[in-house]
């Protein structure tokens, strides 16, 4: 049976990854909040795929990869964050991950991308893939449409709260106004950034440099 070590300090979210993972048929999941618990049990018994968030509170989940790749070298390492921008997704892949996601991915996507890296595969998540590909083949015009790219006072206020998760009605009252008003900002930012979803828009966002995850 495969066992799964996974790795997220917020509790709410490392619940309902570990709660994706046990629905998609993985039973032996266990789930640590830190670097220190994530190591002990490294230690203890090496899990087939460790599935790791980047920021934690006492280390970085960068270290976690490479001491795991090093001592571990059977461990299946895959990143699942917050934070999608190039600087982090190469900076993962160098110490050792094979696989990529953003963490709003739906829970079928999660377990079938465990699925994939265990089959051999390095699942990734569609926005990054996505930029990865334009960098390699990057048009020249690119960088002039960036420059061209502009966002509203509003906008921006908006696209801030988005990353950080907040919910339509949240965003509405913060902002005070109405939820229709919100929608239609969002269809904006959407339509700016050519994305699709919340983790794309946030994603292409930092990647231009109108936004900052922090």
């Amino acid at each position: 049976m495969e066992s799964i070590l996974l790795v997220e300090d917020d509790t709410p979210t490392r619940q309902r990854l570990a709660e994706a993972l046990q629905a998609s048929g993985f039973a032996m999941v266990l789930a640590v909040g830190t670097c220190a618990a994530a190591r002990a049990e490294l230690q203890a018994l090496p899990p087939r795929v460790l599935l790791v968030d980047l920021g934690l509170p006492d280390g970085s989940g960068l270290e976690l990869i490479a001491e795991t790749r090093e001592n571990s070298p059977d461990t299946e390492i895959m990143v699942i964050t917050v934070f999608g921008d190039e600087r982090h997704v190469l900076a993962a892949i160098e110490a050792g991950a094979s696989g990529y996601l953003l963490k709003d991915g739906s829970s079928d996507h999660i377990g079938r991308s465990v699925r994939q890296l265990l089959d051999g595969g390095s699942p990734i998540s569609a926005p990054i893939a996505r930029h990865l590909l334009k960098r390699m083949g990057q048009e020249p015009a690119q960088s002039a449409r960036d420059e061209q790219l502009k966002l509203t006072p509003r906008e921006t206020e908006v696209l801030n709260l988005v990353a950080k998760g907040f919910s339509y009605q949240e965003i509405a009252t913060t902002l005070e106004m109405t939820v229709n008003t919100v929608a239609s900002h969002v269809k904006q930012l959407y339509r700016k950034l050519s994305v699709h979803s919340r983790s794309e828009a946030v994603f292409e966002a930092v990647q231009r440099g109108l936004l900052t995850l922090r």
